[in-house]
């Protein structure tokens, strides 16, 4: 069963890219396009536009990629299906997570415990997740926004209190709680708009008719913290930040309805599940209960 060409073809649809599809198959750019041209003849129609140096999929590879991504997850699928019948639990698989803390406690001890399994992590946010899903990059998903998608399955992990973090000599520190319309002129640190952090803070000032004053976005959740300790403005957290930051930031009660993140894993519905996967899914919300339980 020769399935090169079809993960070479997979390779570069995604990049179009010959040299960076050749570098991540760690093959030589000349054979590379031999076998995308051989697999053309093949199919007797072009599967990319050529442009000089530069490839852009065309219509007959954008079908053609749908139907051989679906075939190699399935192909893939079961090549695992029966490594998990046949033997312990072993062999790899890919989960994202919008910042790799959430993750760091259950994963030190899945490793210990489970020292033949290969886990590999991404740091996406819940837009890129919905992709790295549909295209069979990663197995599992820990996502604090909901993933919109019918081919995707998703079982509720955590629901915690998000919490308003200010630098230890703001003017709020020593209060226990504060009101939106009380940071009308506060510079916010929050995260891009792809990123749940972005998405509440917005609401929460909109549902008290504000725009939040935001001075610094970026793509690390975890980052928002130590801008906010620095002094450099306010920001939501959740409730379990609050537990690893001590003597960083102060932490304030947010008084509005609906203040908080659900914690959720998603997974392809009609994928395999890897009993690899099944097992640190387990063991992760576990753990994370734990933590809120015993802090």
């Amino acid at each position: 069963m020769d399935l090169l060409p079809l993960r070479y073809f997979r390779a570069v649809a995604r990049h179009e890219h010959i040299s960076r599809a050749a570098a991540e198959l760690r093959v030589s750019q000349p054979s590379l396009s031999r076998t995308i041209a051989r697999l053309e003849k093949e199919l007797g129609v072009p599967l990319f536009d050529r442009q000089g140096r530069h490839i852009r999929l065309n219509r007959f590879g954008a079908a053609y990629l749908e139907r051989v991504e679906r075939a190699l997850r399935e192909l893939d699928d079961g090549r695992q299906e029966l490594a998990d019948a046949a033997g312990p639990v072993r062999g790899s698989f890919a989960v994202a997570s919008e910042t790799l803390l959430t993750l760091s406690s259950a994963l030190v001890s899945f490793r210990t415990e489970n020292p033949e399994v290969d886990v590999r992590i991404h740091q996406s946010s819940g837009v890129e997740m919905r992709r790295q899903l549909r295209r069979g990059e990663v197995d599992l998903c820990l996502a604090s926004q909901q993933i919109d998608d019918p081919e995707v399955e998703t079982a509720e992990v955590l629901r915690e209190e998000v919490l308003l973090a200010v630098p230890v000599n703001h003017r709020l520190a020593t209060r226990t709680s504060v009101d939106i319309a009380e940071l009308a002129d506060e510079p916010v640190i929050t995260t891009s708009a792809d990123y749940w952090q972005r998405q509440l803070t917005e609401r929460l000032f909109a549902t008290a008719g504000l725009r939040p004053h935001i001075v610094s976005e970026g793509n690390e959740p975890a980052a928002t913290t130590f801008l906010i300790s620095l002094g450099l403005g306010v920001g939501i957290m959740p409730e379990m930040a609050s537990r690893h930051e001590l003597g960083l930031v102060s932490f304030l009660r947010i008084n509005a309805p609906d203040c908080h993140r659900t914690l959720s894993f998603a997974w392809r519905r009609h994928g395999y599940l890897s009993a690899a996967a099944r097992r640190f899914r387990d063991h992760t919300a576990e753990s994370l209960h734990h933590d809120v339980l015993h802090p």
